[in-house]
């Protein structure tokens, strides 16, 4: 799968422009991202695309030299699964609260 990079957002779309895959993680200040939406289409699901998604965005958030704040249910797992890309996570937020 093709994926488009953007200041704040990774995601995939079909020729159609319809979205395949996203993941979100939106500035909290100069030196925080907070990972705040993993989507994945249906046709998508349980193929392991939430998990790369994932890991480019942990890949390129790193990159930048930002630290992480997981809020989405999906990124909040995904991170207590794989401890070994915990080194940039601040926390994780499992309510809306800042």
């Amino acid at each position: 799968m093709d994926y488009i990079y953007e200041e704040n957002r990774i995601y995939s779309k079909t020729e159609n422009d319809l979205l395949l895959a996203e993941v979100t993680f939106p500035s909290r200040d100069d030196l925080r991202v907070n990972v705040d939406h993993v989507y994945v289409d249906e046709s998508l699901r349980g193929q392991g695309a939430a998990s790369e998604l994932m890991l480019l965005a942990y890949n390129y958030i790193k990159s930048k030299n930002l630290m992480i704040i997981a809020k989405c249910p999906y990124a909040i797992a995904w991170f207590k699964r794989h401890v070994e890309y915990q080194d940039i996570v601040l926390t994780v937020k499992t309510s809306n609260k800042q």
